[in-house]
């Protein structure tokens, strides 16, 4: 939280800077995607197991900070440009799941985040295992996933479709290729590209080093799994 607040702060300077996680924190892993998109993940001492946090960043700075759980849950979401905050309601209807995914291989999942200073957003979704790969030597599984998100009402807002890559070994998802259901040949390509590791250059880097001459950072990825 200490280091969402600071990004909010530093706003699209920290895209030159490397930075470090708060303190009591350890950064983990950086994951370079093709879109011109950078992720860095850290653990925190004082928080339970399984809890991480995934920093996302593009050309012009952070584009959100996000707290996960073990089975993925988005517990809290700090949105940079504009900025605002999303809580998770807990506990959820039908949580998401990592653990029911990799045992059975499809997840559902029902819950809904609350916008601060707005009406609450449902999501309705599942996760589907298709098959194994590696990328940058890191074995993942790859993922077929469909999401709705609703309003108050009952009302479709959007849908989402794609797919993209879980890790048993981070516990998280990565980013793939997605898509508007009603335009499904309008496809956004957000793959990583390289696992960066601790003592690795690059690691905890926030400056995307793929695709960023198309300029596709605009584009936020499945409020979609990352």
């Amino acid at each position: 939280m200490a280091l969402a607040v600071s990004l909010l702060c530093a706003g699209p300077a920290v895209a030159q800077q490397v930075f470090t996680p708060p303190q009591g924190c350890t950064g983990t892993l950086t994951v370079q995607y093709t879109s011109c998109m950078v992720t860095n993940v850290w653990t925190c001492d004082d928080e339970p197991d399984g809890m991480q946090w995934v920093a996302m960043f593009g050309p012009d700075g952070p584009s959100q900070v996000r707290q996960v759980d073990a089975e993925f849950q988005w517990l809290v979401t700090y949105y940079f440009n504009p900025s605002g905050t999303r809580r998770m309601q807990t506990p959820a209807p039908d949580p998401e799941s990592l653990t029911e995914l990799f045992a059975t291989g499809y997840d559902t999942y029902d819950f809904t985040v609350v916008p601060e200073g707005s009406a609450p957003l449902r999501y309705v979704g599942f996760d589907e295992i298709t098959g194994d790969t590696v990328i940058d030597g890191e074995p993942l599984k790859t993922t077929s996933f469909g999401m709705t998100v609703y309003d108050t009402g009952g009302n479709a807002i959007y849908s989402l479709s794609g797919n993209q890559y879980a890790s048993e070994r981070h516990r998280l998802f990565f980013l793939g290729e997605s898509w508007d259901p009603s335009a499904p040949a309008d496809v956004t390509d957000s793959a990583p590209m390289e696992f960066i590791y601790p003592g690795e250059a690059g690691f905890f880097s926030p400056n995307p080093l793929y695709g960023c001459d198309m300029m596709m950072s605009s584009y936020t990825p499945k409020e979609f799994h990352q």
